[in-house]
């Protein structure tokens, strides 16, 4: 019996520890709050900045004003990239790569694997694809769910040739139980959110018709 629980709970800690999401065990309060993240900051900025220029009768590119503010480096890859692909803009950007990020992760908890292959590229579907098979062998149901994303923030940026890649540092709350296959509790709670602080790169081949962008890696931040 104590050889059986401990089989399990390796089971357990490698599922958990697999790369779609990173607990560092720090606690978040369950209430909601009023978190401003960088986008809405990016946002308030932009709107901020376009209420003087035009009171200067300047007509600075939009585009140019959300790219300004980050480190030379992210600033360099930022301005490569949108130079190369003229229809790439940051804010709508940050808003697609949020809204990713909340679909991948309830994809990989439900196991939709159709959903995750055409979010992802090649290497990291494949990931996700063996945690969901692991999880379905051992006969573990998952009942996750996103709280609320308290930051997304841009990590890196670079023009690799033709392909653009923009990794983004995420900052989210999430309450997560783990079942059995019987139904008993494994671990987790949905009483308490745990904060998860996640770096996901996106890329792009600029030359390509397809306007989306595919989850390329997944790391803990």
């Amino acid at each position: 019996m104590i050889i059986w629980q401990i089989v399990i709970l390796a089971m357990i800690a490698a599922f958990l520890g697999m790369r779609l999401y990173s607990v560092l065990g720090r606690k978040a309060e369950h209430e909601e709050e009023a978190i401003s993240n960088r986008l809405e900051r990016a946002q308030q900025e932009d709107e901020n900045a376009q209420q003087v220029q035009s009171s200067q009768g300047t007509d600075a590119p939009r585009n140019d004003r959300a790219l300004v503010g980050f480190s030379p480096a992210i600033e360099q890859g930022l301005r490569e990239i949108s130079t190369a692909d003229r229809q790439f803009e940051l804010i709508p950007f940050l808003e697609g790569a949020k809204s990713a990020y909340e679909v991948v992760l309830e994809a990989f908890w439900r196991g939709d694997q159709d959903e995750l292959k055409q979010l992802c590229d090649d290497d990291v579907f494949a990931s996700f694809s063996a945690a969901i098979d692991e999880r379905d062998a051992a006969g573990f149901k998952l009942d996750s769910r996103l709280i609320r994303i308290e930051d997304t923030t841009v990590h890196s940026a670079v023009l690799d040739k033709k392909v653009a890649r923009i990794a983004i540092r995420f900052v989210a709350d999430i309450a997560s139980v783990t079942y059995d296959a019987e139904g008993n509790l494994v671990a987790g709670s949905l009483d308490d959110a745990i904060e998860s602080r996640d770096i996901w790169t996106f890329s792009r081949d600029i030359r390509s018709d397809d306007p989306n962008w595919l989850l390329d890696e997944t790391d803990a931040a």
